[in-house]
């Protein structure tokens, strides 16, 4: 176990419920609820160069929701299930994908992934997705597929939450998992490159560290006619990068819930989604028609479930600090490959860029209230209607906005 973890483990709630730390950035606008505590998979910091996972899992239950009954290592699953994301997004799931790749980028081996993707297919009557049957893939950021990186257990969380948020929008979709040697933008980086080589038709990236310039890994995320997504944070304002790039679709957070309304789902933006206004980048094209307040690139795009009080269900049986099993994670690594996906259903990436859905907005639902703290600049960190920090445009209605 590295060091960053150990730390993580002895303070990580404490230190998520006093707010975010990473990237210098302002506390959440507002507490957990009682008696509710999650720990980052892949602790609250990274140093300059390296990226940390974005996935936060549930460690202990309030009474917030029906499904928050269930505690961690759950023998069935407590969390938002494929059918209810699909509900949620208004998705053609079953319908759509067939030949579109969605590629995986993270950092260390998950030896169990595709075992617990197997058992998470199974549960929700999905069908298999297998290395035999063609369906999934998973190589080093080399392509090789028998020498891979070391084993990392809070990076494995990662990866499951990222295959099974694939398997639950795009079941249609084949799925090829990209395993770095670390978790610096050098090697992520040239899993990302790999991933373009072998065929993704689009690219998450759950993982973020410090604001970076896209002069220094830009080349990194610049894949045109593929669909790259990235984590916007999980610790409230404050620019990430790969989020804050050019080249890329950032996905912020949200918190979803069900309704009585004609949707029957209700989303804010949650309290320690990420934003920020980059101080490198340039702003996307399709930004100029927005008020984003940022005279360069701003984040987030779009937006996903990632709250883990509505968080989603995910199968992880490699242990990592005593859970495993079914397991309910939020974190912007759960809404970015949500999105990646969302491409992959409609199956454009091949002709447009991440200025589309800045063109096709009424193919989101806005989402307009809730805020992840106090900015100077009001929509940075506050939901609103059209282009906020937290939210970006919005979340998934359909496939029209990809």
């Amino acid at each position: 176990m590295r060091p960053i973890q150990k730390i993580a483990a002895t303070v990580g709630a404490a230190i998520l419920v006093a707010g975010g730390l990473a990237f210098g950035v302002a506390a959440p606008a507002q507490a957990k609820p009682l008696g509710f505590k999650q720990m980052n998979s892949c602790g609250t910091s990274s140093a300059r160069g390296f990226a940390r996972c974005m996935a936060v899992v549930r460690t202990t239950v309030s009474s917030l929701t029906s499904s928050d009954a269930a505690s961690p290592n759950a023998a069935t699953p407590s969390g938002l299930s494929p059918a209810s994301l699909q509900s949620a997004y208004k998705l053609p799931s079953s319908t759509a994908g067939s030949g579109q790749t969605i590629a995986i980028v993270d950092a260390y081996d998950d030896p169990n992934a595709e075992a617990d993707l197997g058992t998470y297919r199974s549960y929700f009557g999905l069908s298999a997705c297998t290395t035999a049957n063609g369906c999934f893939k998973k190589v080093s950021q080399t392509g090789s597929t028998t020498s891979l990186p070391s084993k990392d257990g809070g990076w494995a969380e990662e990866i499951s939450l990222d295959i099974d948020m694939v398997s639950a929008i795009c079941p249609n979709c084949k799925i090829l998992l990209v395993e770095a040697k670390s978790a610096s933008f050098a090697n992520l980086g040239a899993a990302v490159n790999e991933a373009a080589a072998l065929g993704a038709n689009a690219i998450s990236n759950s993982y973020g560290g410090s604001d970076a310039a896209d002069s220094t890994y830009g080349a990194y995320y610049n894949h045109p006619g593929i669909a790259v997504t990235a984590s916007s944070g999980d610790s409230g304002y404050g620019a990430a990068y790969p989020a804050s790039s050019h080249y890329v679709t950032a996905v912020g957070g949200t918190t979803l819930k069900t309704s009585s309304t004609t949707r029957g789902w209700t989303e804010t933006a949650w309290a320690d989604a990420g934003s920020g206004c980059s101080a490198y980048n340039t702003a996307l094209t399709g930004q100029a028609g927005f008020s984003t307040g940022c005279s360069k690139r701003a984040e987030a795009d779009v937006s996903a479930v990632a709250d883990p009080a509505t968080g989603v269900s995910v199968y992880d049986s490699y242990a990592y600090q005593g859970y495993s099993g079914w397991l309910t994670f939020g974190g912007t690594s759960a809404s970015s490959p949500i999105v990646a996906s969302v491409y992959g259903l409609a199956g454009n990436t091949a002709s447009i860029d991440n200025n589309y859905p800045y063109t096709h907005s009424t193919g989101l639902f806005d989402v307009t209230s809730g805020s992840n703290g106090s900015c100077s600049t009001t929509q940075w960190c506050n939901a609103r209607a059209g282009w906020d920090g937290p939210t970006g445009l919005g979340t998934p209605n359909g496939v029209t906005a990809f």
